[in-house]
């Protein structure tokens, strides 16, 4: 076998890297998915045939208006292939009808005119009604029920008084909520931190169900589909983006009928299984993913679940935004370990749930078996040796130290995206 060169997925570009002659690099088969077209077309034959709906501008007869929840900052979602065929339908037999466009940020940080021009495009960016979702103000929540967890759901106003509650949004693996998507517009999308805090309390991420790929007996999911139905998501248009994120596939209709078409016919194309391994390599995908240590650990739930005991995960992310959140930085630079935050973490009632939890409990389950590497930006250093991670300059690096560690003959496993992938052990 000869030494490999490998681009691994970065920022905005990528990192090059020479592996070792045992690596065995793990891919998606996610450009293989049979492209019927151009991407706005793929997404115009959706939305023609619709899964278990009527076509959206049949659900906009009569109604005086819609409020269509579109994807943050943080969410590759091509909204400009699936954006203006959503308004022209729903103004198609319906000019007059009053259109909102319901950023859904969950408990992330407020969109920013700049980023909704570049990922709305510029006319309907200026164009639109436009309302940012805040899930820290209440008098901009409503309370609509409890979820069968007993979690209140609690969601925006603008949504909750709609006449029409619609959706875009994309498909991929994720890290605990099984996959992205559907009724992840609405929880946690535009939800207040109450209801976001007790969906992902500390005995759902604790779930062995709370897990990529997994939707059957998820109790994370569950709840979030029991909100979609509560607050009257009618119709969603979803797609599934290759590895340039372009639109490879679109699923419209019945916002969980057509959610769950979409995972179906995604899952065996993102679906690796893996040889257990001593050292994993990864990213998390590029940007806008990879833009802080908050979103990193999904990428590192990839290498967990390829890992033999005690193997050494490396991670790149370039982390523009540094870590992503205050208490998510200081649980784990404050604790005394990994298993000492994690026992903690355990007795905590949904109730109590606190910002970031769910993220800490997942990166200290990781680190309490794991020693992980972060290949990064030189500035994030310290924080990262902080938090009770290793810091790497680069790929080469990185495996250099691995090797040192678990020798020149460790099992390698390289999985140069992973947020798009299912991982399973062979």
């Amino acid at each position: 076998m000869k030494e490999q060169k490998l681009r691994i997925p970065y920022g905005s570009g990528g990192l090059e890297t020479i592996l070792p002659a045992q690596a065995r690099v793990y891919t998606s088969r996610i450009d293989e998915l049979p492209q019927r077209g151009d991407e706005d077309a793929i997404v115009r034959e959706a939305m023609k045939n619709p899964i278990g709906s009527e076509p959206l501008w049949k659900l906009a007869r009569g109604k005086k208006n819609a409020v269509v929840i579109v994807s943050d900052h943080t969410r590759p979602v091509p909204s400009r292939h699936i954006l203006p065929f959503m308004l022209e339908e729903l103004r198609r037999e319906n000019p007059e009808i009053g259109i909102t466009l319901l950023v859904a940020t969950g408990c992330h940080r407020g969109t920013t005119p700049e980023e909704l021009e570049a990922k709305l495009g510029r006319d309907i960016a200026q164009r639109e009604r436009i309302v940012v979702h805040d899930c820290e103000i209440p008098e901009s929540n409503v309370d609509i029920g409890v979820l069968p967890s007993g979690a209140h759901l609690i969601v925006d106003k603008a949504a909750a008084e709609a006449d029409l509650l619609v959706a875009e949004g994309f498909i991929e693996p994720h890290f605990f909520a099984g996959y992205s998507g559907g009724r992840k517009s609405v929880l946690p999308g535009i939800c207040d931190r109450v209801t976001v805090h007790g969906n992902h309390c500390a005995a759902f991420i604790d779930s062995p169900f709370a897990r990529t790929g997994i939707l059957e007996g998820n109790p994370i999911h569950r709840d979030m589909e029991a909100a979609a139905r509560m607050a009257g998501l009618a119709y969603i248009v979803n797609v599934v983006i290759d590895e340039e994120k372009r639109v490879v596939a679109a699923f419209a209709g019945d916002a969980l009928e057509a959610h769950a078409a979409g995972c179906t016919f995604l899952a065996p194309y993102c679906t690796l299984e893996v040889e257990e391994a001593d050292i994993i390599l990864t990213s998390n995908g590029g940007a806008p993913l990879d833009q802080n240590l908050y979103q990193a650990v999904k990428g590192m739930t990839a290498a967990e679940a390829a890992a033999a005991p005690g193997a050494i995960l490396i991670l790149c992310a370039e982390c523009l935004d540094g870590t992503g959140g205050e208490s998510f930085y200081r649980a784990l630079a404050g604790c005394a370990s990994p298993s000492a935050l994690l026992e903690e973490i355990r007795k905590i009632p949904m109730d109590k749930t606190v910002a970031d939890q769910w993220q800490y409990q997942i990166l200290a389950r990781v680190l309490e078996k794991h020693r992980v590497i972060l290949v990064t930006r030189p500035e994030l250093k310290e924080t990262v040796a902080a938090m009770k991670m290793e810091y790497a300059a680069s790929p080469g690096e990185a495996l250099e130290r691995a090797l040192a560690a678990k020798g020149k003959d460790a099992r390698i496993a390289v999985i140069p995206n992973g947020v798009s992938v299912v991982v399973k052990r062979r």
